[in-house]
């Protein structure tokens, strides 16, 4: 008799997206069980994700561009790349319909005046036995007139037809700044409020941390070591094969 086939894998150690850990702070505590639940047993299968996507509006971000010409030609060329199979062509077509949209909002979309530059290397970070990937997509700093380093960065967010809840937003936000300030990317250097920013691409909407972002990370590292505590108690999703 064959064996089953595996579902999901099992994730040991307790790790968790930036993105779902701001849903996770504004949702309520059945939608936060489910968040952690999906974290700890990922599906096998795969999922599509907007990697090009997110390169593509990352580069014209961080190179200040607002003509959108270059984006429809890459949205155009996903369309009619060939596919192997119809999840590659669903990818494309998904990637191509973000970048669309991205496109349409971006001449409405404020951004701080400050340098844009790459997201380095450091993209996760340990919060209270808690892995929290950031998926940062450029940094952003300044000097002030004093001549002190501000610094901040941005991450995407993108759900197709609908926009990103602006609370959403600011707890992602909030955590950025307070993940700065404690790591600062340079020596001397804070972080900046306006300059922590969530962007919905769906709606062409910058959210920078709010006044009240180090309150809110505290609160962030304070889930953290609740998601940790939950963890090993977590069951699987019903029918999930290992």
């Amino acid at each position: 008799m064959p064996e089953p086939q595996k579902t999901h894998r099992e994730v040991k150690n307790p790790q968790i997206s930036v993105r779902y850990l701001a849903d996770f702070m504004a949702g309520s505590h059945r939608a936060q069980r489910s968040i952690v639940r999906l974290c700890k047993y990922q599906p096998i299968a795969r999922v599509v994700q907007h990697d090009e996507a997110k390169a593509a509006v990352s580069k014209i971000i961080r190179d200040a561009g607002k003509d959108s010409a270059g984006l429809k030609a890459k949205a155009q060329e996903l369309r009619a790349r060939l596919a192997d199979s119809e999840f590659d062509r669903d990818l494309f077509d998904h990637n191509a319909d973000y970048i669309d949209r991205f496109a349409a909002v971006l001449g409405g979309l404020v951004l701080p005046d400050a340098e844009r530059l790459p997201p380095g290397n450091v993209q996760s970070t340990k919060v209270k036995a808690v892995k929290v990937n950031l998926d940062l997509q450029f940094r952003l700093r300044r000097l002030t007139k004093t001549n002190k380093v501000r610094v901040g960065g941005g991450m995407l967010r993108y759900a197709k037809g609908k926009a990103l809840d602006p609370d959403v937003g600011a707890w992602q936000s909030a955590f950025l700044f307070g993940h700065l300030n404690g790591s600062p990317p340079e020596d001397g250097a804070g972080a900046e409020h306006k300059l922590c920013l969530t962007i919905d691409a769906y709606a062409g909407e910058a959210f920078a941390a709010p006044g009240d972002a180090t309150n809110r990370y505290k609160n962030m590292c304070a889930a953290c070591e609740t998601i940790a505590e939950w963890w090993p108690n977590i069951t699987p999703p019903p029918n999930a094969k290992f």
